[in-house]
């Protein structure tokens, strides 16, 4: 078995091609860089990863005289890599047995230092304004491994700004170490090149080719790329600092793809989403829709209480006073023509609500109907990267779904269960004489909501709606429920390929509104706060798709087999 051993600690990497920076990573140690991202090709070009490196064979260490950048060196079977944290290695292994006059980790860990000096030269002291402060890895790498003065005397060098650069992106020029990440993904993951470096030497810039301004619909991609605060997300500037913001893994709720994300808030208000890295999702990075989409959680249109009709209109009530006449009226009706009673769950509830929901509905009648609601498509799936052409070529890196929302496989699958098969909403929407139809929706954008009803529909006797915003279901609704988006409810999601994630609530609904688990709970007489844990385990036990749902979950999700639905 092919064995590396990075500061003395032997690390076994099979037929695995490694360079320097993985084989550290792999000892559970970790090498400082810049420029290297795995998803990218390598340029060694910011030579903040310099480490030592020899050979063990024989029993005897040979180790070159120099240093090497870590990301562009390959290692081997009997590699040796030594790192500038080589003071700081695990006390549990034998040292190697080095030259007598070798010094491990003194040559990296002056070239780190070296690297450090001349990145700050001519960077700004902008780090009390900065975006970037308080996660920025020059200030990191500068604390750990930087010297504590400047030996410069000379004027910095100050290129002008370019806010310019795209309607959603700035670019701080200034602040910009030419590691050429963003340069990267533009040619090699989005494929639309808008981003090159002009001039050379000390006069390097980051900037876009003359009319074509940084637009494509991955560009955000470079703000989480740039290790500095170079770049910076238009949409989020001078929000908020990063300290401030907890840190919530979530799920993307725009398309079907279901990216991984983190949910930064504060103070119960969403202020950023970034991707979270996972392999068996969508890889390193988000789409900009999925980035940028979030402003209708923090909405002030959105439906806040719990509204009833009466002879004078839509009006507040308390939700002790609503859910017996809601359930009432239901009973009712299922009694009287239970195949007339149709309930429309859409597809961003999350599993666990389907599935709540869904047993209330037939625990009123057997007959009684459950249809997945209306699917929202717009265009066709865009793949990345294209060539200048604008078509996307292989292999595809990423994939902007055309089916816009997060669970249609999860729902359908509920509903396979309980009655046989999936009603589409086409066939519901066509439907008269129905005696009470309960709408739970969840849909972020209303205009997809709005597109799916013909334009004479009218609403049955009863009509229930639960939802983020009104639209013309809630203008002849009789009752009225306000909806929580997908941050403010914890659940599963299984995206286009069947993986199922489960998430976690990363901000609170409004502080009248119920979500959409806990009124099927109430409404089935469920005493207490409901639990998405363990609504999971009943799902689970239930639902033979989702008997393969780890228990606790996996951060990368699920794989589930799926069939035709």
């Amino acid at each position: 078995m092919a064995t590396v051993y990075v500061n003395d600690v032997p690390v076994e990497i099979g037929n695995d091609r490694l360079n320097c920076v993985q084989a550290v990573a792999r000892a559970g140690q970790f090498l400082a860089h810049y420029c290297y991202h795995e998803a990218l090709t390598v340029v060694a070009s910011c030579r903040m990863c310099m480490i030592e490196m020899g050979d063990l064979k024989d029993g005897k260490v040979t180790m070159i005289p120099k240093v090497f950048p870590g990301c562009q060196t390959p290692v081997k079977d009997g590699t040796v890599i030594v790192t500038g944290d080589y003071a700081k290695r695990s006390v549990g292994h034998e040292p190697l047995p080095y030259d007598p006059k070798y010094v491990p980790g003194k040559l990296a860990k002056k070239a780190q230092a070296d690297t450090l000096e001349g990145l700050l030269i001519n960077h700004p002291l902008d780090c009390p304004v900065c975006d970037k402060a308080g996660e920025c890895k020059l200030q990191d790498y500068s604390f750990e491994y930087g010297r504590a003065e400047s030996r410069l005397i000379d004027p910095k060098n100050t290129p002008p700004n370019k806010p310019e650069l795209s309607s959603k992106i700035t670019l701080f020029t200034d602040r910009c170490i030419m590691c050429t990440r963003c340069v990267r993904f533009t040619r090699e993951i989005s494929g639309t090149a808008e981003l090159m470096v002009k001039n050379r030497g000390h006069h390097e810039e980051i900037d876009v080719f003359p009319g074509r301004p940084l637009e494509n619909r991955l560009a955000g991609n470079v703000v989480d790329l740039c290790p500095v605060g170079a770049l910076g997300s238009k949409d989020f500037l001078y929000t908020q600092r990063v300290w401030y913001l907890k840190n919530t893994d979530g799920v993307c709720s725009l398309c079907s793809t279901g990216c991984s994300i983190h949910v930064d808030t504060n103070k119960e208000i969403v202020y950023r989403l970034r991707p979270r890295h996972n392999p068996a999702a969508q890889g390193h990075f988000m789409c900009d829709d999925g980035r940028w989409g979030y402003h209708y959680v923090n909405s002030g249109e959105r439906i806040v209480r719990p509204m009833m009709r009466s002879d004078k209109g839509l009006s507040p009530v308390s939700w002790y006073e609503m859910l017996p006449k809601l359930r009432a009226d239901l009973t009712q009706a299922a009694a009287a023509q239970p195949s007339q009673v149709v309930a429309v769950l859409s597809p961003f509830l999350t599993a666990e609500e389907a599935f709540l929901w869904g047993t209330f509905i037939k625990g009123l009648s057997p007959q009684a109907r459950l249809a997945l609601g209306p699917v929202p498509v717009v265009g066709e799936d865009d793949s990345y990267p294209k060539n200048v052409h604008g078509q996307p070529v292989e292999p595809t890196k990423f994939t902007i779904r055309a089916e816009k929302c997060p669970n249609r496989n999860g729902v359908s699958s509920v509903l396979k269960q309980l009655q046989g098969d999936v009603i589409p909403f086409e066939k519901i929407a066509g439907e008269t004489g129905l005696s009470a139809l309960v709408f739970v929706g969840g849909y972020p954008n209303r205009e997809h909501l709005q597109a799916a009803f013909p334009p004479n529909w009218k609403a049955p006797a009863i009509l229930v709606v639960q939802d983020l915003f009104s639209s013309s279901l809630t203008e002849q609704a009789r009752y009225v429920l306000p909806g929580t988006a997908a941050f403010e409810k914890e659940g599963t999601f299984v995206n286009h390929a069947g993986l199922a994630q489960v998430f976690a609530r990363a901000v609170r609904p409004p502080i009248e509104a119920r979500g959409e688990l806990q009124v099927a709970a109430d409404l089935l007489g469920r005493k207490g706060l409901v639990q998405a844990a363990g609504v999971r385990k009943e799902l689970a036990a239930a639902v033979p798709f989702f008997d393969g749902l780890a228990d606790p979950p996996s951060p990368q999700g699920k794989r589930l087999e799926l069939t035709t639905v």
